[in-house]
C-alpha cells in the first residue's frame, strides 16, 4: 500500500490551513469560504484565490499521472448530495474540512465531536450501500 502520497497531501493540507490561520486568522473551512464569497461583496480576493486554487490544483497535477476523481452518479444525485452537505454544514457550523483539519488542530471539542459523527455516519452509509443495497441487487 502506498502511503507516501496521502501523507504528503495531508502535510500540504495541514501546512496550508496553518498558513492561512497564522497569516490572516482565518479558518480554511470550504463551506464558510464559499458561503462568504457568495454573500459578501468586498474583501473576497483571498476567497477567490482559495477557490481557484481548489479547482486548479488537481488540474495541474493530472498531467503528472495523478488521476482526477471519477464520479459515478447521476446529476440529480449530485445535486441532492450537494444540498444535503450544504444543509449539514450550515447546521453543524462548518464542514468536514473546517472541523476536521482546522478544528481538531485547534483542539475544539465541537469539531472533535463533529468529526466523530461524520465518520460514524460515513461508515454506516458505506455499510448500508455495500452490504444492504448491494445484497438486494
Amino acid at each position: 500500500m502506498n502511503f507516501i502520497e496521502p501523507l504528503i497531501g495531508g502535510i500540504i493540507l495541514g501546512l496550508s490551513s496553518l498558513l492561512l490561520f497564522v497569516a490572516s486568522g482565518r479558518i480554511a473551512g470550504i463551506s464558510g469560504i464559499v458561503g462568504s464569497l457568495l454573500s459578501q461583496m468586498s474583501g473576497n480576493g483571498w476567497r477567490w484565490m482559495f477557490v481557484i486554487g481548489l479547482i486548479l490544483g488537481p488540474l495541474l497535477v493530472a498531467p503528472a499521472g495523478y488521476l482526477l476523481p471519477q464520479v459515478d452518479a447521476s446529476w440529480w444525485m449530485m445535486i441532492v448530495g450537494g444540498l444535503l452537505v450544504g444543509f449539514g454544514s450550515t447546521i453543524g457550523s462548518g464542514c468536514t474540512s473546517g472541523h476536521g483539519i482546522c478544528g481538531i488542530g485547534r483542539l475544539s471539542k465541537r469539531s472533535i465531536s463533529s468529526v466523530v459523527v461524520f465518520m460514524v455516519v460515513a461508515a454506516l452509509n458505506v455499510f448500508f450501500i455495500r452490504h444492504i443495497l448491494g445484497a438486494a441487487s
